[in-house]
């Protein structure tokens, strides 16, 4: 992990726990750039994710100030540019993951066609519910080549595929293309995510890929519709 990024995980929890005020900027760049023995360039970047997310804006002339009902919304956050899977999304909370199926098969012509492989490359096909705080937030159903992302086993399903695919595989993320729509619970929502018949799925259709373009995730992601927010944001650069 980058420097900026270690800063911005620490700004964003200082923010949800009310370290700064809500009504006064927090401290200038300078300043955190010295209580973090950083440059003001890498310091601006940290703060530049935290505006992205919708965390912060920047006051002309006045200073950065913390935006009031991010800070007090207790949604997982999932920002456009976020890639990072839920454990490293979700630092400090306790995450678990149930294994409803592991199994490796050749892939149908749609998971093939969105991994750029052939009907003959054996693929893993697992479901997973994940767990945060004892409670259930999401079943996820991911396809992944067995040729590209190697030793996949249930020790790494019990902890973070992400992880194991940078640290131990040594693969590095590049982003990811992604769907996102409304849907009805199916049986197994109901069975897993506690949810009710008529309460609403946000599901997310996603295709990873690697630095060198190559996808290696093809995956649904249904969310409860009470523990997740997804934002995006857009800014107008003037001429």
């Amino acid at each position: 992990m980058f420097k900026y990024e270690q800063i911005s995980n620490e700004i964003r929890k200082r923010i949800k726990e009310g370290y700064y005020s809500l009504d006064e900027p927090i401290p200038d760049e300078l300043s955190l750039s010295d209580e973090f023995s950083c440059s003001r360039m890498t310091m601006k970047k940290a703060l530049d994710i935290l505006v992205t997310e919708g965390l912060l804006y920047r006051k002309r002339g006045h200073g950065t100030f913390i935006v009031k009902p991010a800070a007090h919304n207790d949604l997982v956050n999932v920002t456009s540019e976020e890639n990072l899977g839920l454990t490293n999304l979700l630092k400090g909370k306790k995450i678990t993951s149930k294994i409803i199926k592991f199994e490796v098969s050749f892939p149908s012509e749609e998971v093939a066609a969105q991994l750029s492989i052939d009907l003959t490359t054996p693929v893993y096909h697992l479901i997973r519910l994940r767990i945060v705080e004892n409670e259930p937030y999401v079943i996820e159903r991911t396809y992944m080549p067995t040729s590209l992302i190697r030793q996949l086993n249930e020790d790494v399903l019990h902890s973070s595929i992400y992880n194991h695919i940078t640290h131990t595989l040594g693969l590095t993320i590049a982003g990811c293309h992604r769907k996102i729509r409304a849907s009805k619970p199916t049986e197994l929502d109901q069975k897993y995510l506690q949810c009710a018949p008529d309460d609403p799925i946000l599901e997310v259709e996603q295709v990873g890929f690697l630095n060198n373009g190559v996808p290696f995730e093809y995956s649904f992601s249904r969310h409860r519709y009470d523990k997740f927010v997804f934002t995006t944001v857009s800014i107008r650069r003037s001429k």
